[in-house]
C-alpha cells in the first residue's frame, strides 16, 4: 500500500505575505525561494513533528488554528535577538528531554514556537 514518507510543508494564510516573508528573513535569517521557505533535508538536525491537539488546548491561542515550530541552533540567542529588535517574546523558556523551546509572536499575531533539538 502507498504511504506517506514525510512532511511536505506548512501553509499559512497572511494578510500581507510579502511583508511576512521579509520579517521572517530579517529576524530569523530565513531565505525565501520561489514564494516559500525551503529547508533542505541534509540541513535538518532532528525529526519533523506533526501533532494534533484538542480544539480547546491552550498550548497556543485557541483562535489560532495552527502553530509553526522552527528548529534553531540556539534558542536563547534567537529569542534575545528578537527581544532586542522589539519583537513580542514570551518570557518562558522550557527545557525538556526533546530539547529547548521558546515562543514569540510574529507581526500578524501568530504565536510561533522555536525548538533547539536535544542532540546526543
Amino acid at each position: 500500500m502507498a504511504k506517506v514518507i514525510g512532511f511536505g510543508g506548512a501553509f499559512v494564510r497572511a494578510r500581507e505575505p510579502k511583508a511576512l516573508y521579509a520579517w521572517y528573513e530579517k529576524h530569523l535569517g530565513l531565505q525565501s525561494n520561489a514564494g516559500c521557505f525551503i529547508f533542505q533535508a541534509a540541513e535538518q538536525k532532528a525529526y519533523t513533528v506533526v501533532s494534533f491537539f484538542q480544539q480547546e488546548d491552550a498550548y497556543w491561542p485557541v483562535k489560532q488554528p495552527a502553530m509553526l515550530n522552527f528548529q534553531v541552533d540556539d534558542v536563547d540567542a534567537v529569542l534575545d535577538s528578537l527581544i532586542a529588535a522589539g519583537v513580542e517574546v514570551d518570557a518562558k523558556r522550557e527545557s525538556t528531554e526533546y530539547g529547548r523551546f521558546g515562543w514569540f509572536n510574529d507581526p500578524e499575531g501568530n504565536r510561533v514556537e522555536i525548538w533547539q533539538p536535544a542532540i546526543p
